[in-house]
């Protein structure tokens, strides 16, 4: 997958991460054309669990990332969906909360992707001192790359992008995926009071969908890892879009295991509302 429409980044010439954005997006496009080299042309699968496989494609995408910011940025810390944590040159774990670490995950919608289903992405994300600063999604199948920073726009393929404007929470279409004892219960109040549910299949795509309205809101409570929301998270929050934990709090944490994180993004007026209808 090549092309400018692929690596087309926002206005970030006075952002402070502007090279870390240019960086970013070019890298998240090689990765795309490894995916795209291989998509429906894979060798073999192996399966990590019942629900989760692993493709020669996935530890491809993977081992060109890290090579490359091993490469430009040596002194940074590594967290990747499928080697975990690689320390900092200067011996921080990535999960401190200190310095830089770039989370990545080569392939998410690992089982849309083996299974020919056109839904996935490559997702790279820079978390600095703890805080989401810099973030990339790219769809290499509709040749569509959402970027952000902290200090500027969401934009996709390099175009300024707002969050859903709706009036109404009944107009709403969400992505949402709730868990737990009450669970169905939980879900038939939200699907009552929107206009309909949706599920993707990959939730860092899902997620940077809100940065353009295209869906209205993601719900998803317990589940997530930190690659799966570092980079669409912030793409989504400046976007417009107000992010949380489930419980109203920060959405992001370095520290937390793996799936286990839980997260709404929604427009300002309509978070509390949703907020309390899966609390």
């Amino acid at each position: 997958m090549t092309g400018p429409a692929a690596v087309a980044a926002p206005d970030a010439a006075g952002s402070a991460w502007s090279d870390e954005l240019s960086f970013a997006l070019a890298l998240a496009d090689r990765a795309g054309a490894v995916l795209m080299d291989h998509y429906e042309r894979l060798e073999q699968i192996d399966y990590k669990s019942a629900r989760d496989v692993v493709t020669e494609a996935d530890h491809l995408s993977e081992a060109l990332i890290l090579d490359a910011i091993r490469a430009r940025f040596p002194a940074d810390a590594l967290l990747a969906e499928e080697t975990g944590e690689h320390r900092a040159i200067a011996g921080e774990a990535p999960t401190s909360g200190r310095g830089r670490v770039w989370i990545v995950d080569p392939l998410d919608g690992t089982v849309n992707y083996a299974n020919g289903l056109p839904v996935f992405c490559v997702s790279i994300g820079l978390v600095v001192d703890g805080v989401p600063t810099v973030g990339v999604i790219l769809d290499p199948t509709r040749r569509e790359i959402f970027a952000a920073t902290l200090d500027g726009p969401a934009a996709l393929n390099g175009r300024p992008v707002r969050t859903s404007e709706k009036d109404k929470l009944s107009d709403f279409v969400i992505s949402m995926a709730l868990n737990g004892r009450t669970a169905a219960t939980r879900a038939r109040n939200v699907r009552k009071a929107i206009r309909i549910s949706r599920s993707m299949g990959s939730a860092a795509l899902a997620l940077a969908y809100v940065a353009n309205g295209r869906f209205d809101a993601f719900i998803q409570q317990g589940g997530l890892s930190a690659w799966d929301v570092a980079a669409a998270g912030l793409i989504a929050e400046r976007g417009g879009a107000t992010v949380t934990s489930l419980s109203g709090g920060p959405w992001f944490d370095l520290a937390a295991k793996t799936r286990t994180i839980g997260i709404l993004a929604a427009p300002p007026a309509h978070h509390g509302a949703i907020l309390k209808l899966v609390g």
